[in-house]
């Protein structure tokens, strides 16, 4: 029932429009989402750099129905790396792929996607490949093999929840690719998900250990404090240093965190949306998995 009360109001144009130009609505925006242009974002990148706190990009979109539609998304980003690119700042870029045309044709996308793992290459900076729901990650791990072939400068995410994704990350390991380490946030079916939480921790863990011990510069996303806390216990076995692997987390999401973790001298990489496609992006987030809008709530009361 929530599910598709959220899929509904992602629908309804009026509530957008109230929504995207509400006072109130502006104030939880502005804590999540870095703003509607490219100025915007790359203020909260420069502040953030200032804080000793990486980021990554992301200007908001997904699933795009026409060529021009994904072409106008790699112009974006283009964009958005010349920016990085002129600033300095040590920032990334984060994309889905099915914002680039990966639904209209793997090459559609790759042609895209290409055209920024260059710029990203030359400039010494990396593309963040977002991973949608489990029906994309054969198709999005072929075109990060192949991006990763040509330039070396792609990092793909990997969900705790599916099944499949402990032979993935030793593939991933094997191939010397990054991997972003998620719990993972869609609706997915026990057929090829746990549907237990306990047993999606139990594997992000597991997973974490085998990044950590195998992998190529992982970055681990998470903001459970549990979850951090086995990370921390693992590396100070291990002699991992803090320089070879970083977190992840969302911009606005569990500061306190965050400043713990900078202040233990650990690498921090905040993921920074924005654009003005924010609110049909929330309501599809709180449709896929409910459960986000409690997360949501409790956060909103913390520092």
């Amino acid at each position: 029932m929530l599910r598709q009360t959220f899929l509904f109001l992602s629908r309804r144009r009026a509530l957008r429009r109230w929504m995207e130009t509400s006072s109130h609505a502006q104030r939880f925006t502005s804590r999540f989402v870095a703003g509607e242009t490219l100025d915007d974002v790359m203020r909260v990148a420069r502040r953030l750099n200032g804080e000793r706190i990486l980021a990554t990009l992301d200007h908001l979109g997904e699933n795009v129905t026409t060529v021009e539609e994904a072409d106008y998304s790699c112009q974006v980003m283009a964009e958005t790396l010349h920016a990085i690119d002129d600033s300095g700042i040590p920032a990334t870029i984060s994309i889905k792929l099915t914002q680039f045309g990966l639904d209209l044709g793997d090459d559609i996308c790759l042609r895209n996607v290409d055209a920024l793992a260059e710029k990203a290459r030359q400039m010494g900076s990396r593309v963040e490949i977002d991973m949608e729901s489990s029906e994309y990650v054969d198709r999005t791990l072929a075109i990060v093999q192949e991006l990763h072939s040509r330039y070396g400068c792609v990092r793909s995410v990997l969900q705790a929840y599916l099944y499949r994704t402990v032979d993935d990350a030793r593939r991933m390991n094997s191939l010397g690719i990054p991997i972003r380490l998620c719990k993972g946030a869609y609706n997915e079916p026990p057929s090829v998900a746990f549907p237990e939480k306990h047993r999606v921790d139990e594997n992000y863990l597991t997973l974490a250990r085998i990044l950590l011990d195998d992998g190529a510069y992982p970055a681990m996303a998470t903001h459970d404090p549990a979850m951090i806390q086995g990370i921390l216990q693992h590396i100070s076995k291990t002699g991992r240093k803090p320089c070879d692997f970083e977190f992840q987390m969302l911009y606005g999401v569990r500061r306190d965190l965050q400043k713990m973790l900078v202040d233990k001298g650990f690498r921090l990489r905040l993921y920074v949306p924005y654009g003005d496609a924010w609110y049909p992006y929330f309501m599809r987030r709180l449709a896929e998995r409910p459960a986000n809008v409690f997360f949501i709530a409790r956060n909103l009361l913390r520092a």
